[in-house]
């Protein structure tokens, strides 16, 4: 029975995204798969610590107390562990009251080909290779960037997003990389009135605006956020291109080259997504923050490997 829904939001988690596996997997790194599972069944009463997802789930799922006729979020566990050694997972599932149901256990081969079939979003991991994947499907994925910030006491949910090569397509980025700045500047002026390309998150983005739409005014418990490198003149077109997907954000902050961390520490946000390694590791000191490993700025990194 197809019991998916269009106005639902979506989202799958990996098991080391969700909990703190370090130890258990270096164990498997070290002594190998028989060790390891062996390890997860004599712990699968000892419940596992959050990790740097956790604290996002926790609150994606606390927004379905304010819908009624049915949960509108779902949270998808997606891990390569088999049945039997998740069931510690499963376990501390349990014992954080998080209402997550389904899952796909595969045995340590990738998850991300059923991410397409529960009809996800969105979808969070700590395998930079199977975001990938999951990108190349057309899902919103993103690589959770190990942090020790600490979680965000708000009731409300902020999202935070990098524009080029996250909400939007990376054909003006392309222009930066080749040509600089000025000509990025330039080329986006003359283009201001023609709406960018979406991006990886944009349907994501859409999901969550939907959601949105449903509350009045000031009672909404989800805030969203741009947060971009850009800069007048180069702002136009970004603001025209959320104005005709018919889409609106919260806030928006174009920082000219300004270090992001304390802007996103300042607002608040429980995740941020961005396509730049560096971009990440300088917010994760703040917030929770997701690398998109996509568009013109990854494939150079690649490139050069």
């Amino acid at each position: 029975m197809d019991v998916t829904s269009d106005n639902k939001l979506v989202i799958a988690i990996s098991s080391r995204a969700l909990f703190n596996l370090d130890e258990s997997h270096e164990i498997y790194t070290q002594q190998g798969l028989k060790a390891y599972s062996q390890y997860q069944i004599d712990h699968e009463d000892q419940v596992l610590e959050p990790g740097d997802a956790f604290n996002v789930v926790q609150k994606l799922l606390k927004l379905n107390s304010h819908f009624d006729g049915g949960p509108r979020v779902e949270v998808i566990l997606l891990s390569r562990n088999s049945a039997d050694t998740g069931l510690r997972v499963f376990n501390s599932i349990e014992h954080y009251g998080l209402n997550i149901t389904r899952a796909a256990f595969c045995g340590g081969e990738s998850p991300y080909r059923y991410i397409q079939a529960f009809a996800c979003h969105l979808f969070l991991s700590t395998s930079a290779s199977d975001v990938r994947h999951a990108l190349e499907q057309g899902i919103a994925a993103a690589t959770i960037v190990s942090s020790n910030r600490d979680a965000s006491d708000s009731q409300e949910l902020r999202f935070a997003f990098d524009g080029d090569a996250v909400l939007f397509s990376d054909e003006a980025e392309r222009v930066y990389k080749s040509q600089g700045l000025t000509a990025f500047a330039e080329s986006e002026k003359a283009a201001a009135r023609r709406p960018l390309s979406g991006g990886p998150f944009k349907h994501f983005l859409s999901a969550l605006h939907s959601l949105q739409s449903e509350f009045a005014g000031a009672d909404c418990p989800i805030r969203t956020a741009l947060v971009t490198a850009r800069s007048a003149p180069a702002h136009e077109r970004v603001i025209r291109t959320l104005r005709a997907w018919n889409i609106r954000l919260d806030e928006s902050l174009f920082l000219g080259g300004l270090e992001k961390g304390r802007f996103l520490k300042s607002y608040g946000a429980d995740v941020f997504f961005d396509d730049q390694v560096q971009h990440c590791d300088s917010a994760s000191e703040h917030v929770a923050t997701g690398h998109v490993p996509h568009g013109i700025a990854n494939q150079l990194k690649e490139d050069k490997l």
